[in-house]
């Protein structure tokens, strides 16, 4: 990679992922793009972007000389479900739309998927790399769609696609953004705020997570993998920790003593929630490009708290 461009850059990920990649490739290589402009987006190359709007999205890409898509941008999980046909436009069209113009331009591509890809039928735990994917949202759908997409152009054209199942993201940077994992983040927030949160996911609900300085050391290992091992290429499970409420309440605890947790369990992200694994194995990525986490549960705690002091003045 040299020079990127990323879709979807003031989003969760992609806000602290072109962070990263100017701070390793240099500012200028690094085109950000969002359908908004906010002051984090001047601090090097940006430009407005739907990315349903193929012609724009070609015409950038090839202006800025771009080797890379890092293609980010999507509708979130619970958002997903309450707007599902603008989820589908917006999700599958601009991957298709990334797709063709990084097979146009002969790019290296990188798309997140997402433990949404799976489905109440699917393991809950050890979920396995290849198994049974029969989501029941539409955000599940897209990002099974999405995984076959690009293996598709992988194997019809040769577009040197790579892509992860990311777990829940935590990130002290960027708020919750309409995820079902969301409540992971919002909790460290009010933490320091209030002093108190209430759950809307129920005690006991295992979901795998990852903090985020892990998931884009993840993006950028893959990225820059040998090919000619990668037997995969796109969707690999990869994960760091997996654990329920009242586990992220009680590591809190280790830094608030006075923390309450409470629970009004929300019952459309409740039963997304429940579709999904437990916890997943991340062996096959470890095996084909060296995939490894460095935070558990208790170390991210102490940084997330330690970070969000400072962002909020507490």
């Amino acid at each position: 990679m040299k020079k990127i461009m990323v879709t979807g850059a003031l989003g969760q990920i992609g806000s602290e992922l072109i962070t990263k990649l100017r701070s390793e490739y240099g500012k200028e290589n690094v085109l950000a793009t969002d359908i908004r402009r906010t002051d984090a987006s001047e601090d090097g190359p940006f430009e407005i972007l739907d990315v349903t709007d193929t012609q724009k999205m070609h015409t950038l890409a090839k202006d800025f000389g771009a080797d890379t898509m890092m293609h980010m941008a999507a509708l979130l999980s619970a958002k997903a479900e309450e707007e599902p046909l603008f989820a589908w436009n917006l999700n599958m069209g601009g991957l298709m739309n990334a797709l063709e113009v990084s097979r146009e331009l002969n790019l290296q591509f990188f798309t997140p998927s997402s433990i949404g890809a799976f489905g109440p039928s699917t393991p809950k735990v050890d979920t396995p790399q290849d198994t049974l994917q029969r989501p029941t949202t539409m955000y599940g759908v897209n990002k099974v769609a999405g995984e076959l997409l690009c293996d598709y152009y992988f194997h019809k054209f040769g577009l040197d696609t790579r892509g992860v199942r990311f777990p829940g993201l935590i990130s002290y940077v960027a708020k919750p953004g309409g995820g079902t994992t969301d409540y992971a983040v919002d909790i460290y927030y009010k933490a320091l705020e209030q002093g108190k949160y209430t759950s809307y996911i129920a005690e006991g609900t295992y979901m795998d997570m990852m903090y985020m300085p892990d998931a884009l050391q993840a993006i950028v290992d893959l990225m820059e993998a040998d090919s000619s091992k990668l037997v995969h290429r796109n969707a690999f499970n990869v994960s760091a920790m997996s654990f329920e409420p009242s586990q992220i309440a009680a590591s809190i605890r280790k830094q608030i003593p006075t923390f309450e947790m409470a629970y009004d369990v929300d019952p459309v992200r409740q039963a997304i929630a429940n579709s999904w694994p437990d916890s997943i194995d991340s062996s096959v990525a470890i095996q084909e490009w060296g995939f490894k986490a460095d935070y558990n549960l208790d170390k991210m705690t102490e940084d997330m708290l330690a970070k969000l002091k400072i962002k909020l003045n507490a």
